[in-house]
Protein backbone atom coordinates (compact mmCIF):
# COMPACT_ATOMS: atom_id res chain seq x y z
CA UNK A 1 0.00 0.00 0.00
CA UNK A 2 0.96 3.63 -0.41
CA UNK A 3 1.77 4.97 3.04
CA UNK A 4 0.17 8.36 3.69
CA UNK A 5 0.32 9.13 7.39
CA UNK A 6 -1.35 12.53 6.90
CA UNK A 7 -4.78 10.90 6.56
CA UNK A 8 -7.14 10.37 9.48
CA UNK A 9 -6.76 6.88 10.98
CA UNK A 10 -3.79 6.27 8.68
CA UNK A 11 -1.92 4.26 11.30
CA UNK A 12 -4.92 1.97 11.87
CA UNK A 13 -5.34 1.33 8.15
CA UNK A 14 -1.62 0.76 7.74
CA UNK A 15 -1.28 -1.61 10.69
CA UNK A 16 -4.21 -3.81 9.69
CA UNK A 17 -3.04 -3.94 6.07
CA UNK A 18 0.54 -4.86 6.93
CA UNK A 19 -0.50 -7.57 9.40
CA UNK A 20 -3.37 -9.06 7.37
CA UNK A 21 -2.46 -12.29 5.56
CA UNK A 22 -2.51 -12.39 1.79
CA UNK A 23 -5.60 -14.08 0.30
CA UNK A 24 -5.00 -17.82 0.49
CA UNK A 25 -5.67 -18.30 -3.23
CA UNK A 26 -2.30 -16.66 -3.95
CA UNK A 27 1.22 -17.79 -3.15
CA UNK A 28 2.93 -15.31 -0.86
CA UNK A 29 5.86 -14.04 -2.93
CA UNK A 30 6.66 -11.08 -0.69
CA UNK A 31 10.19 -9.79 -1.18
CA UNK A 32 9.96 -6.27 0.25
CA UNK A 33 8.05 -4.19 2.75
CA UNK A 34 4.31 -3.89 2.19
CA UNK A 35 4.58 -0.10 2.49
CA UNK A 36 5.59 2.36 -0.23
CA UNK A 37 6.24 5.95 0.90
CA UNK A 38 3.81 8.34 -0.76
CA UNK A 39 6.60 10.73 -1.78
CA UNK A 40 8.22 7.91 -3.76
CA UNK A 41 5.12 7.36 -5.91
CA UNK A 42 4.36 10.89 -7.05
CA UNK A 43 5.88 13.12 -9.70
CA UNK A 44 6.04 16.69 -10.87
CA UNK A 45 4.07 16.57 -14.10
CA UNK A 46 4.12 19.72 -16.22
CA UNK A 47 1.59 20.12 -19.06
CA UNK A 48 1.12 16.37 -19.48
CA UNK A 49 0.48 15.14 -23.01
CA UNK A 50 -0.46 11.74 -24.32
CA UNK A 51 2.29 9.19 -23.74
CA UNK A 52 4.50 11.79 -22.02
CA UNK A 53 6.72 10.37 -19.29
CA UNK A 54 7.18 11.91 -15.83
CA UNK A 55 10.15 14.27 -15.72
CA UNK A 56 11.52 13.87 -12.21
CA UNK A 57 10.71 12.52 -8.80
CA UNK A 58 8.98 14.87 -6.40
CA UNK A 59 5.54 15.80 -5.13
CA UNK A 60 2.41 16.32 -7.16
CA UNK A 61 0.67 19.61 -6.62
CA UNK A 62 -2.39 19.54 -4.34
CA UNK A 63 -4.57 20.13 -7.37
CA UNK A 64 -3.09 17.15 -9.19
CA UNK A 65 -3.38 14.86 -6.18
CA UNK A 66 -7.09 15.61 -5.85
CA UNK A 67 -7.79 15.48 -9.54
CA UNK A 68 -9.61 12.62 -11.24
CA UNK A 69 -8.31 13.54 -14.70
CA UNK A 70 -6.69 10.95 -16.93
CA UNK A 71 -3.34 12.77 -16.81
CA UNK A 72 -3.03 12.61 -13.02
CA UNK A 73 -4.16 8.97 -12.99
CA UNK A 74 -1.54 8.12 -15.61
CA UNK A 75 1.01 9.92 -13.47
CA UNK A 76 0.16 7.77 -10.44
CA UNK A 77 0.44 4.38 -12.09
CA UNK A 78 3.63 5.41 -13.91
CA UNK A 79 5.09 6.71 -10.64
CA UNK A 80 4.36 3.41 -8.90
CA UNK A 81 5.82 1.48 -11.83
CA UNK A 82 8.95 3.63 -11.70
CA UNK A 83 9.28 2.99 -7.96
CA UNK A 84 8.96 -0.81 -8.37
CA UNK A 85 11.48 -0.91 -11.21
CA UNK A 86 13.94 1.51 -9.62
CA UNK A 87 13.99 -0.58 -6.43
CA UNK A 88 14.73 -3.77 -8.44
CA UNK A 89 11.63 -5.46 -7.05
CA UNK A 90 11.22 -7.51 -10.25
CA UNK A 91 14.77 -8.84 -9.98
CA UNK A 92 14.19 -9.69 -6.33
CA UNK A 93 11.06 -11.63 -7.31
CA UNK A 94 12.99 -13.61 -9.92
CA UNK A 95 15.70 -14.31 -7.34
CA UNK A 96 13.06 -15.61 -4.93
CA UNK A 97 11.51 -17.86 -7.59
CA UNK A 98 14.91 -19.50 -8.13
CA UNK A 99 15.71 -19.63 -4.41
CA UNK A 100 18.88 -17.58 -4.74
CA UNK A 101 21.30 -18.04 -1.84
CA UNK A 102 23.51 -15.44 -0.18
CA UNK A 103 26.38 -16.79 -2.29
CA UNK A 104 24.44 -16.14 -5.49
CA UNK A 105 23.51 -19.71 -6.40
CA UNK A 106 20.11 -20.70 -7.82
CA UNK A 107 18.04 -23.87 -7.54
CA UNK A 108 14.59 -25.07 -8.58
CA UNK A 109 13.24 -26.06 -5.15
CA UNK A 110 10.53 -23.38 -4.80
CA UNK A 111 9.36 -23.79 -8.39
CA UNK A 112 9.19 -27.54 -7.88
CA UNK A 113 7.21 -27.13 -4.66
CA UNK A 114 4.67 -24.69 -6.10
CA UNK A 115 4.33 -26.49 -9.39
CA UNK A 116 4.16 -30.00 -7.90
CA UNK A 117 7.21 -31.04 -9.89
CA UNK A 118 10.16 -33.24 -9.04
CA UNK A 119 12.99 -30.87 -8.10
CA UNK A 120 15.65 -33.20 -9.48
CA UNK A 121 13.94 -33.41 -12.86
CA UNK A 122 13.70 -29.64 -12.95
CA UNK A 123 17.42 -29.12 -12.42
CA UNK A 124 18.63 -26.99 -15.32
CA UNK A 125 21.54 -29.27 -16.20
CA UNK A 126 19.18 -32.23 -16.51
CA UNK A 127 16.56 -30.15 -18.31
CA UNK A 128 19.07 -29.27 -21.01
CA UNK A 129 19.41 -32.94 -21.86
CA UNK A 130 15.87 -34.16 -21.21
CA UNK A 131 12.84 -33.57 -23.41
CA UNK A 132 10.44 -33.84 -20.46
CA UNK A 133 12.80 -31.81 -18.27
CA UNK A 134 12.83 -28.99 -20.83
CA UNK A 135 9.06 -29.16 -21.15
CA UNK A 136 8.64 -28.96 -17.38
CA UNK A 137 11.01 -26.02 -17.23
CA UNK A 138 9.03 -24.19 -19.92
CA UNK A 139 5.80 -25.15 -18.20
CA UNK A 140 7.05 -23.76 -14.89
CA UNK A 141 7.89 -20.46 -16.54
CA UNK A 142 4.54 -20.24 -18.28
CA UNK A 143 2.36 -21.35 -15.37
CA UNK A 144 4.22 -19.88 -12.41
CA UNK A 145 6.85 -17.21 -13.04
CA UNK A 146 4.79 -15.52 -15.74
CA UNK A 147 1.88 -15.23 -13.31
CA UNK A 148 3.64 -13.08 -10.72
CA UNK A 149 1.92 -9.84 -9.76
CA UNK A 150 2.13 -6.79 -7.54
CA UNK A 151 -1.01 -5.03 -6.33
CA UNK A 152 -0.52 -1.54 -4.90
CA UNK A 153 -3.42 -0.12 -2.85
CA UNK A 154 -4.04 3.60 -2.36
CA UNK A 155 -6.51 3.96 0.53
CA UNK A 156 -8.85 6.80 1.41
CA UNK A 157 -10.81 6.92 4.66
CA UNK A 158 -14.27 8.50 4.75
CA UNK A 159 -16.40 9.09 7.83
CA UNK A 160 -20.08 8.79 6.88
CA UNK A 161 -20.99 11.49 9.35
CA UNK A 162 -18.98 13.90 7.21
CA UNK A 163 -20.87 12.69 4.15
CA UNK A 164 -24.15 13.31 5.95
CA UNK A 165 -23.09 16.85 6.75
CA UNK A 166 -22.07 17.46 3.16
CA UNK A 167 -25.34 16.07 1.87
CA UNK A 168 -27.37 18.52 4.04
CA UNK A 169 -30.67 16.75 3.96
CA UNK A 170 -30.30 14.89 0.66
CA UNK A 171 -28.74 11.77 2.16
CA UNK A 172 -31.82 9.78 1.18
CA UNK A 173 -30.81 10.03 -2.47
CA UNK A 174 -28.43 7.25 -3.44
CA UNK A 175 -27.28 9.08 -6.54
CA UNK A 176 -26.49 12.25 -4.59
CA UNK A 177 -24.41 10.40 -2.01
CA UNK A 178 -22.65 8.43 -4.73
CA UNK A 179 -21.79 11.72 -6.40
CA UNK A 180 -20.30 13.09 -3.18
CA UNK A 181 -18.21 9.95 -2.78
CA UNK A 182 -17.14 9.95 -6.40
CA UNK A 183 -18.59 6.47 -6.73
CA UNK A 184 -19.99 5.07 -9.98
CA UNK A 185 -21.55 1.92 -8.54
CA UNK A 186 -24.39 3.33 -6.42
CA UNK A 187 -25.30 -0.11 -5.09
CA UNK A 188 -22.34 0.00 -2.72
CA UNK A 189 -23.63 3.11 -0.98
CA UNK A 190 -27.34 2.29 -1.00
CA UNK A 191 -27.18 0.86 2.52
CA UNK A 192 -25.62 4.09 3.71
CA UNK A 193 -28.58 6.11 2.49
CA UNK A 194 -31.62 3.96 3.09
CA UNK A 195 -32.00 4.60 6.81
CA UNK A 196 -31.52 8.36 7.00
CA UNK A 197 -28.98 10.54 8.73
CA UNK A 198 -29.33 9.06 12.25
CA UNK A 199 -28.16 5.62 11.14
CA UNK A 200 -26.43 6.14 7.78
CA UNK A 201 -24.36 8.97 9.18
CA UNK A 202 -22.59 6.62 11.57
CA UNK A 203 -19.88 4.33 10.31
CA UNK A 204 -16.93 4.28 7.97
CA UNK A 205 -16.15 3.74 4.33
CA UNK A 206 -12.69 2.78 3.14
CA UNK A 207 -11.98 3.33 -0.53
CA UNK A 208 -9.00 1.76 -2.25
CA UNK A 209 -7.75 2.33 -5.75
CA UNK A 210 -5.60 -0.66 -6.64
CA UNK A 211 -2.98 -0.74 -9.37
CA UNK A 212 -2.05 -4.13 -10.86
CA UNK A 213 1.41 -4.90 -12.25
CA UNK A 214 2.72 -8.11 -13.83
CA UNK A 215 6.26 -9.46 -13.92
CA UNK A 216 7.55 -9.53 -17.50
CA UNK A 217 8.75 -13.08 -18.18
CA UNK A 218 8.99 -14.56 -21.68
CA UNK A 219 11.17 -16.95 -23.68
CA UNK A 220 13.79 -14.30 -24.43
CA UNK A 221 14.14 -13.26 -20.79
CA UNK A 222 14.16 -16.89 -19.65
CA UNK A 223 16.91 -17.67 -22.18
CA UNK A 224 19.08 -14.81 -20.95
CA UNK A 225 18.53 -15.87 -17.34
CA UNK A 226 19.49 -19.51 -17.86
CA UNK A 227 22.42 -18.78 -20.17
CA UNK A 228 23.89 -15.64 -18.59
CA UNK A 229 22.93 -15.65 -14.90
CA UNK A 230 22.36 -19.22 -13.79
CA UNK A 231 24.96 -20.54 -11.34
CA UNK A 232 24.76 -23.01 -8.47
CA UNK A 233 26.15 -23.01 -4.95
CA UNK A 234 28.21 -26.13 -5.70
CA UNK A 235 30.26 -24.21 -8.27
CA UNK A 236 29.61 -20.46 -8.21
CA UNK A 237 30.44 -18.69 -11.48
CA UNK A 238 31.47 -15.23 -10.27
CA UNK A 239 30.93 -13.61 -13.68
CA UNK A 240 27.35 -14.85 -13.88
CA UNK A 241 26.74 -13.90 -10.26
CA UNK A 242 27.95 -10.36 -10.88
CA UNK A 243 26.00 -10.15 -14.13
CA UNK A 244 22.77 -10.91 -12.28
CA UNK A 245 23.63 -8.44 -9.52
CA UNK A 246 24.11 -5.65 -12.06
CA UNK A 247 21.36 -6.40 -14.56
CA UNK A 248 18.28 -4.27 -15.09
CA UNK A 249 16.67 -6.84 -17.38
CA UNK A 250 13.72 -7.66 -15.15
CA UNK A 251 10.74 -5.29 -15.17
CA UNK A 252 7.03 -5.00 -14.45
CA UNK A 253 4.30 -4.02 -16.87
CA UNK A 254 1.13 -2.18 -15.93
CA UNK A 255 -2.04 -4.25 -16.32
CA UNK A 256 -4.75 -1.88 -15.06
CA UNK A 257 -6.55 -0.53 -12.03
CA UNK A 258 -9.78 -0.95 -10.12
CA UNK A 259 -11.55 0.99 -7.39
CA UNK A 260 -13.63 -0.49 -4.60
CA UNK A 261 -15.29 0.45 -1.32
CA UNK A 262 -15.99 -1.32 1.93
CA UNK A 263 -18.76 0.05 4.12
CA UNK A 264 -18.86 -0.84 7.81
CA UNK A 265 -22.13 0.31 9.36
CA UNK A 266 -22.01 1.57 12.93
CA UNK A 267 -25.01 2.30 15.12
CA UNK A 268 -25.50 3.71 18.61
CA UNK A 269 -25.72 0.11 19.83
CA UNK A 270 -22.32 -1.06 18.56
CA UNK A 271 -19.63 -2.08 21.01
CA UNK A 272 -16.90 -1.89 18.40
CA UNK A 273 -14.36 0.90 18.51
CA UNK A 274 -13.69 3.17 15.56
CA UNK A 275 -10.41 1.30 15.04
CA UNK A 276 -12.22 -2.05 14.89
CA UNK A 277 -14.70 -0.76 12.33
CA UNK A 278 -11.95 0.71 10.18
CA UNK A 279 -9.94 -2.51 10.40
CA UNK A 280 -12.88 -4.53 9.11
CA UNK A 281 -13.45 -2.07 6.27
CA UNK A 282 -9.76 -2.09 5.29
CA UNK A 283 -9.59 -5.87 4.92
CA UNK A 284 -12.87 -5.97 3.02
CA UNK A 285 -11.79 -3.15 0.71
CA UNK A 286 -8.71 -5.18 -0.26
CA UNK A 287 -10.76 -8.33 -0.84
CA UNK A 288 -13.30 -6.38 -2.90
CA UNK A 289 -10.76 -4.70 -5.12
CA UNK A 290 -8.87 -7.95 -5.78
CA UNK A 291 -12.16 -9.57 -6.81
CA UNK A 292 -12.81 -6.60 -9.10
CA UNK A 293 -9.34 -6.82 -10.66
CA UNK A 294 -9.94 -10.50 -11.36
CA UNK A 295 -13.25 -9.77 -13.04
CA UNK A 296 -11.75 -7.09 -15.25
CA UNK A 297 -8.40 -8.70 -16.12
CA UNK A 298 -8.43 -12.32 -17.23
CA UNK A 299 -4.67 -12.74 -16.71
CA UNK A 300 -5.19 -12.17 -12.97
CA UNK A 301 -7.89 -14.79 -12.50
CA UNK A 302 -7.07 -17.76 -10.30
CA UNK A 303 -8.28 -21.32 -10.65
CA UNK A 304 -10.19 -22.91 -7.77
CA UNK A 305 -10.74 -26.66 -7.19
CA UNK A 306 -14.17 -28.20 -6.89
CA UNK A 307 -14.47 -29.70 -3.41
CA UNK A 308 -17.42 -31.93 -4.31
CA UNK A 309 -19.84 -32.74 -7.11
CA UNK A 310 -22.88 -33.58 -4.98
CA UNK A 311 -23.46 -30.77 -4.38
CA UNK A 312 -21.33 -29.09 -7.04
CA UNK A 313 -19.34 -26.80 -4.75
CA UNK A 314 -16.17 -24.75 -4.29
CA UNK A 315 -14.65 -22.84 -1.34
CA UNK A 316 -15.15 -19.35 -2.80
CA UNK A 317 -17.85 -16.80 -2.03
CA UNK A 318 -18.67 -13.15 -1.41
CA UNK A 319 -15.04 -12.42 -0.55
CA UNK A 320 -14.20 -13.27 -4.17
CA UNK A 321 -17.08 -11.14 -5.44
CA UNK A 322 -19.41 -13.98 -6.44
CA UNK A 323 -22.86 -12.97 -7.64
CA UNK A 324 -25.95 -14.86 -8.77
CA UNK A 325 -25.52 -16.20 -12.30
CA UNK A 326 -21.72 -15.86 -12.46
CA UNK A 327 -20.33 -18.40 -14.90
CA UNK A 328 -17.27 -20.58 -14.35
CA UNK A 329 -15.59 -22.92 -16.78
CA UNK A 330 -14.60 -26.36 -15.50
CA UNK A 331 -11.07 -27.29 -16.54
CA UNK A 332 -9.21 -30.57 -16.76
CA UNK A 333 -5.41 -30.82 -16.75
CA UNK A 334 -3.98 -32.69 -19.72
CA UNK A 335 -0.40 -33.38 -20.79
CA UNK A 336 0.12 -32.42 -24.43
CA UNK A 337 2.41 -34.22 -26.87
CA UNK A 338 5.33 -31.99 -25.85
CA UNK A 339 4.96 -32.88 -22.18
CA UNK A 340 3.52 -29.48 -21.19
CA UNK A 341 0.43 -29.23 -18.99
CA UNK A 342 -2.58 -27.59 -20.65
CA UNK A 343 -6.16 -27.00 -19.52
CA UNK A 344 -9.19 -28.19 -21.49
CA UNK A 345 -12.69 -26.90 -20.83
CA UNK A 346 -15.19 -29.62 -19.97
CA UNK A 347 -18.19 -27.38 -19.42
CA UNK A 348 -19.67 -24.30 -17.77
CA UNK A 349 -21.36 -24.02 -14.36
CA UNK A 350 -23.33 -21.17 -12.72
CA UNK A 351 -23.47 -19.79 -9.19
CA UNK A 352 -26.72 -20.71 -7.41
CA UNK A 353 -28.78 -17.72 -6.26
CA UNK A 354 -29.33 -18.46 -2.57
CA UNK A 355 -26.27 -20.62 -1.94
CA UNK A 356 -23.37 -18.16 -2.01
CA UNK A 357 -20.98 -18.56 0.92
CA UNK A 358 -20.34 -15.36 2.90
CA UNK A 359 -16.63 -15.74 3.59
CA UNK A 360 -15.90 -12.04 4.01
CA UNK A 361 -13.80 -10.81 6.91
CA UNK A 362 -15.88 -10.79 10.13
CA UNK A 363 -18.91 -12.27 8.33
CA UNK A 364 -19.36 -14.98 10.96
CA UNK A 365 -20.17 -12.22 13.46
CA UNK A 366 -22.15 -9.83 11.27
CA UNK A 367 -23.95 -12.32 9.05
CA UNK A 368 -23.93 -15.81 10.65
CA UNK A 369 -24.61 -18.64 8.22
CA UNK A 370 -24.24 -22.40 8.11
CA UNK A 371 -22.90 -22.28 4.54
CA UNK A 372 -19.27 -23.33 4.20
CA UNK A 373 -19.01 -23.24 0.40
CA UNK A 374 -20.78 -21.92 -2.69
CA UNK A 375 -23.01 -24.23 -4.71
CA UNK A 376 -23.15 -24.27 -8.50
CA UNK A 377 -25.55 -25.71 -11.07
CA UNK A 378 -24.81 -27.38 -14.38
CA UNK A 379 -23.88 -30.93 -15.41
CA UNK A 380 -22.44 -32.18 -12.14
CA UNK A 381 -22.36 -35.81 -13.29
CA UNK A 382 -19.46 -35.22 -15.69
CA UNK A 383 -17.14 -33.52 -13.17
CA UNK A 384 -14.94 -34.81 -10.36
CA UNK A 385 -13.67 -33.25 -7.11
CA UNK A 386 -10.33 -31.56 -7.66
CA UNK A 387 -11.11 -30.31 -11.13
CA UNK A 388 -10.40 -26.60 -11.46
CA UNK A 389 -12.90 -23.84 -12.16
CA UNK A 390 -12.16 -20.33 -13.46
CA UNK A 391 -14.52 -17.38 -13.81
CA UNK A 392 -15.42 -16.39 -17.38
CA UNK A 393 -17.70 -13.36 -16.86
Amino acid sequence: MISDLQQEYANTIQDIFVNAPLPDKFNNHMVFTRLIPKNDTTFVYTNPKANEQPKKKGLLSKVSLKSNTNSSDNTQHLAILNYLNSKNIAKDMVAKWFNRSENGGFNMNLIAERGFYNATDLDVKIANNSERGSAMLADAGEALIKNTFVVVNDFKYTNKEEIANQAKGILGSVSNVASILGKNDVATVSDATSAGVEVAGKGYIIKTQAYLYKLVWNDDIAGIFYNSYWTEDSAIDSEKKNAFDETDLFKFEYVGKATSWADVQSTVYTKKSNEDLISIATVRAVDNVIAKLQREFEVFRTKTPLISTDPLAAKIGLKEGLEKGDKYEVLEQVLNENGVIEYERLGVIKVEKELIWDNRFNADEENPSELEYTTFSGGKNKYFPGMLIRQIN
